[in-house]
């Protein structure tokens, strides 16, 4: 039998070596908690709790991957 699981998830900025603004990333909940067992502090946990994978990953993206603003208009000569 599969039980479904309710898993939250968290976006966290991943220390990145030789990078000094690291990246954003996502992972469960539950990953999160074991990373910061083996290492506390090392990432830096943005925000967590979040519902689903997708709403993470927009958070975690921020504006990248946005598309064109709506008032974009092409100049035809």
């Amino acid at each position: 039998m599969n039980a479904e699981k309710n898993e939250s998830w968290v976006v966290y900025l991943m220390t990145i070596h030789k990078q000094p603004n690291g990246m954003n990333a996502v992972c469960e909940q539950s990953e999160w908690e074991a990373m910061e067992l083996a290492r506390p502090g090392y990432h830096t946990l943005v925000r967590s709790g979040i519902a689903n994978e997708g709403e993470a990953e927009r958070l975690a993206r921020g504006t990248s991957g946005d598309g064109r603003k709506s008032g974009y208009v092409k100049k035809v000569s």
